[in-house]
């Protein structure tokens, strides 16, 4: 088993891009206790069939470590709507992590990178495309760190870093922390559970345009701002 050595990651601001389009899970919002959601959302599917999908896969995240609130939403969807369809660098997608930047761009460049893949296998138009939010947090946790471990951060090949992040999370770790390989002197962070960070507010909403084979502009969408991709 690769190890790593532990180190206490403190950022007072994190940041997080997502696709617009995915509004808050009601469930996680309300005040209700996370013991009773199962039964909760058993209960609404029988009116509303597609609750289930909204909701996604409860069993993902033990009840312990369960959030709820305003806001919880934002964290608790990646881990209860993860899938083999989507991995990432430390996981194969059979389980959620919450992965977030020290700062927008390297929470830009990241989203890029997978973003282009998507629309490269796709075959889509050039134009401007999905809409994006940042959720602004922060960071205060003990996490493994990787780096200079080059085979756990190769641009493209995920194999021995999917399989570092399922032992590192059957461990107990809180996540794992790396120097971002699409940002320049940036860093990265992969939370293994929703309760190692705090609830992220919403920060400023982004557009990627599309040129037919990479992204090559990012629009700020409340200022009109458009920032070149180099």
């Amino acid at each position: 088993m690769v190890t790593a050595p532990v180190r206490r990651v403190i950022w007072p601001r994190s940041a997080r891009i997502i696709r617009s389009i995915y509004p808050p899970i009601d469930l996680f919002e309300d005040i209700a206790d996370p013991a009773d959601w199962e039964a909760l959302a058993s209960a609404e599917a029988k009116f509303n069939p597609r609750i289930r999908d909204s909701i996604g896969d409860l069993a993902k995240v033990p009840l312990a470590r369960r959030i709820t609130g305003p806001g919880a939403s934002w964290v608790m969807a990646p881990f209860v709507h993860c899938s083999p369809l989507r991995p990432g660098r430390f996981t194969d997608g059979t389980f959620g992590l919450y992965y977030a930047g020290d700062s927008t761009e390297v929470a830009i460049a990241e989203t890029i990178h997978h973003h282009s893949k998507t629309m490269l296998a796709t075959d889509e138009a050039p134009g401007w495309t999905s809409q994006f939010r940042e959720l602004i947090g922060s960071v205060d946790a003990d996490m493994d760190d990787v780096t200079g471990m080059a085979d756990l951060l190769d641009p493209d090949h995920y194999g021995p870093s999917q399989v570092f992040g399922a032992q590192r999370r059957a461990a107990g770790s809180n996540g794992i922390t790396w120097p971002s390989v699409r940002f320049s002197g940036g860093n990265c962070i992969a939370a293994f559970w929703p309760d190692v960070l705090p609830i992220p507010t919403q920060g400023a909403h982004f557009s990627y345009h599309w040129n037919g084979s990479a992204v090559d502009y990012v629009k700020k969408l409340d200022t009109g701002q458009i920032f070149g991709v180099f």
